[in-house]
């Protein structure tokens, strides 16, 4: 497919390193927040197992992404994730599929690490028996199990970053959808984060400024003024928009 063409149909899915994968489509959604138009008769499904999103400041990533799990509600339009419907059905797409904040400290509640992924899961009714369970399998999936038992506030901003998204991936969704994952992280943090990114077997849609990041993506999106304006491989898409916003 064309990277100028905004439409995803015909594209052939491409499972994650364990076939965890959803369907995500916008049809004709538009969105206006206080007489702006965030999103502008936006078009486009989401099936691939890596998909980064880029756009300038105020274009309208973080909207499409929160308007995913229903965080963000259309003007009009329709969403839909595996056929479910993103407002109406927003519990059992929020089952499935989870958001990364930009920063951890706006995801995390509870001031101890444990405590927090429990309390997440609580919310969606698992049991205690299961909580502990899931809540020990997450953490040792990213290797901070140490991390257990520790205060929120005694950790570092890759730390929580981590924490947050073992909150997510407690749940076991499909989809990880990521809000400019690295943007408050060091160096050394961030690239920790690349390589969970990379390994992750979920489904990860990702808005990022590091297009570093999206380097080996099968598809980047860009949005501009709300409405999708390439659509294609990482190296076209992102040439192009190196080149446009030089």
């Amino acid at each position: 497919m064309s990277d100028t063409t905004p439409e995803s149909a015909g594209r052939a899915p491409v499972s994650g390193a364990m076939g965890l994968s959803q369907t995500i489509v916008f049809s004709d959604v538009s969105v206006v927040r206080d007489g702006r138009i965030a999103l502008d008769r936006v078009s486009i499904g989401f099936e691939e197992a890596r998909i980064g999103i880029v756009g300038l400041n105020g274009s309208g990533k973080s909207t499409l992404l929160r308007a995913m799990i229903g965080l963000v509600k259309p003007s009009a339009g329709t969403i839909t994730v595996d056929g479910r419907d993103a407002v109406g059905e927003a519990r059992a797409v929020r089952r499935t599929t989870g958001l990364l904040f930009q920063n951890p400290d706006d995801q995390i509640v509870m001031p101890i690490v444990a405590e927090d992924l429990a309390f997440g899961l609580k919310n969606h009714g698992f049991s205690r028996a299961e909580i502990a369970v899931r809540v020990a399998g997450a953490l040792d999936r990213l290797g901070i199990a140490g991390l257990s038992e520790r205060r929120i506030h005694e950790l570092s901003g890759g730390e929580k970053q981590l924490v947050a998204l073992a909150g997510v991936l407690a749940l076991a969704p499909k989809t990880v959808l990521f809000d400019e994952p690295t943007a408050h992280l060091d160096l050394k943090n961030r690239n920790r984060l690349r390589d969970v990114l990379h390994a992750l077997p979920e489904q990860a849609i990702v808005v990022s400024h590091d297009l570093d990041l999206l380097a080996e993506f099968p598809r980047v999106v860009m949005i501009e003024a709300g409405r999708i304006v390439r659509d294609g491989s990482a190296e076209a898409v992102l040439g192009h928009y190196r080149g446009a916003n030089r």
